[in-house]
């Protein structure tokens, strides 16, 4: 697991810094996260070079394990952003329509573009004698 914990980290740290360091106007754990998922990509292809180079935990399951026990308890993540938010009721207070609205509108944009991947991928990757 501390291996597991490790790579992740260490994939966010390679995100932030690359952000950064290139004044990308992108996350850096969002680079981090591709970064990660190249990684597994390149394991998951080359798995004969991969069961001899790496350790144990990231080629036994241990990592997809540790992931899921990360999104088990991702609400626990939440709870400094909610502290800060109570610290903070007078913005609240002043600007909280404005907030509220902002909200509402990006989580609907956020699951209109959600499906409309969705739909494109599973088009995509449909055989091509299946009519859809």
């Amino acid at each position: 697991m501390i291996v597991s914990l490790t790579l992740i980290l260490m994939a966010q740290l390679v995100g932030e810094a690359a952000a950064r360091g290139a004044g990308l106007p992108v996350p850096g754990p969002l680079i981090g996260m591709a970064v990660l998922l190249a990684f597994l990509g390149l394991r998951d292809r080359a798995t004969r070079l991969s069961d001899r180079v790496l350790p144990r935990p990231l080629v036994d399951g241990t990592l997809e394990g540790t992931g899921k026990g990360l999104l088990a308890h991702l609400s626990l993540l939440f709870v400094p952003a909610g502290a800060g938010i109570v610290g903070r009721l007078d913005v609240i207070a002043t600007h909280g329509l404005a907030i509220a609205v902002v909200v509402l509108v990006s989580t609907l944009l956020t699951l209109a573009a959600t499906a409309l991947t969705f739909v494109a991928v599973a088009r995509r990757m449909a055989p091509r004698d299946d009519p859809r």
